[in-house]
């Protein structure tokens, strides 16, 4: 399978469990992997037959800062249900990193990473 990806997307949004990070807001940065066969793009050079970035970035975009949510962990499935709405990939893999967390102790970044594959018995 191949895969177009996204390193560290940088957004500010404001999700989060404590009353500060509704409040405040933080970063977010966003990894992607998608997954989808790019043969018929590479070999007609044709963006119709591939995923553009361009689209994916504002669907990620328009996710992370969109509506607040508490988890970190509902924030990634929201971004996976909206890259396959919009999106013909066969998985998709994202990692959501809190680079700064308003946590106790000493952190460089916390965060989740999660894969989906895409169920073809609900299309």
């Amino acid at each position: 399978m191949d895969k177009v990806f996204f390193h560290e997307m940088m957004f500010y949004a404001y999700h989060g469990v404590y009353p500060e990070e509704s409040r405040l807001g933080q970063r977010f940065t966003v990894d992607l992997e998608l997954g989808l066969d790019l043969r018929p793009a590479a070999e007609s050079d044709d963006l119709a037959k591939t995923v553009n970035y361009q689209a994916v970035y504002e669907t990620v975009r328009s996710t992370v800062e969109g509506k607040p949510v508490k988890l970190v962990e509902t924030l990634a499935e929201r971004v996976i249900e909206q890259l396959f709405a919009k999106f013909p990939v066969e998985y998709a893999w994202v990692r959501i990193t809190k680079p700064d967390p308003p946590i106790p102790g000493h952190y460089r970044a916390v965060g989740v990473e999660m894969r989906r594959e895409r169920n073809r018995r609900d299309e």
